[in-house]
């Protein structure tokens, strides 16, 4: 006999799976995005997280942690489909409106399976450098910190 599982609560098990390893706060004093994600438009997030942060109006690599540009285009992200009008600027807006409690189902499931997804990266620089070699795979490392991974490993 087959169990059926309510599938409204199978469905929020995505949720559980979620442990960012940086807060939206941390990954902003480290530099992400070149310091431009936002412009200067940050109103709408705590003024704590931008004590430290590394931001500019324009894309300056010298903000990025790891000195490397990292990411596709704005115009990729669209193109595939990672786009959605909720949070038009992508990930990482929806990262911080959720850390700030902001929830809708749907749209929480689409990201989480992308941050969980993106793991991979994690597990090719665990794989391929030497622990704490921060020189290694600087590219990729930039990407998994734009990712609430820790890359310091």
């Amino acid at each position: 006999m087959r169990k059926v599982i309510n599938k409204e609560v199978a469905n929020l098990d995505f949720y559980k799976i979620f442990k960012p390893e940086l807060s939206p706060k941390r990954m902003l004093e480290l530099g992400v995005f070149g310091g431009s994600y936002f412009g200067l438009d940050i109103k709408e997030f705590p003024k704590s997280w931008f004590k430290n942060a590394k931001i500019s109006k324009n894309f300056d690599v010298s903000l990025n942690r790891f000195k490397v540009v990292s990411g596709l285009s704005r115009e990729h992200w669209i193109e595939k489909g990672w786009i959605f009008k909720e949070d038009p600027l992508g990930w990482f807006q929806w990262y911080c409106r959720f850390t700030n409690g902001r929830r809708i189902s749907h749209i929480d499931e689409i990201q989480i399976k992308r941050w969980k997804n993106f793991r991979r990266h994690v597990l090719a620089i665990e794989k391929n450098c030497e622990q704490g070699d921060l020189g290694c795979r600087k590219r990729q490392r930039q990407a998994i910190l734009q990712w609430a991974y820790d890359p310091y490993r």
